[in-house]
């Protein structure tokens, strides 16, 4: 698993690692009972604080990602669908509300961006 950081894009570090780990394991590049690296590695390997990285490990086990176990380490949590399609609906959402906001600035009607998603989801990718 590769994290690349940015100081630039305005989001914590902490949420970046949060981000880059359920990526993974959206991916399926990290997989049901796979090991993370501890968290002083992760923060060694980033060259970022341990509190850093455990933050952003204490957010992925608060909403179900992973689990610690004491003296063990932290492992990829068994994949609840529900909370998956949850976290991808948020994304959409977001995405959504950008082509609301680009729409209404361009002064294209909902019907014109009706059709393009039409269009989208009708061709074969």
């Amino acid at each position: 698993m590769n994290i690349i950081l940015s100081n630039s894009n305005g989001i914590p570090i902490f949420e970046q690692i949060e981000n880059a780990i359920k990526e993974a394991i959206f991916s399926n590049e990290l997989k049901e009972e796979d090991m993370l690296p501890s968290v002083r590695n992760l923060a060694n390997e980033l060259k970022i604080s341990f509190l850093t990285v455990k933050r952003a490990y204490d957010e992925l086990e608060k909403a179900g990602f992973i689990k610690t176990v004491q003296g063990k380490g932290s492992f990829v949590a068994p994949k609840n669908l529900e909370l998956i399609k949850e976290e991808k609906l948020k994304e959409i959402q977001d995405y959504i509300e950008k082509v609301y906001n680009i729409s209404k600035i361009a002064n294209i009607s909902e019907d014109e961006v009706k059709e393009l998603f039409k269009m989208i989801f009708e061709e074969d990718f």
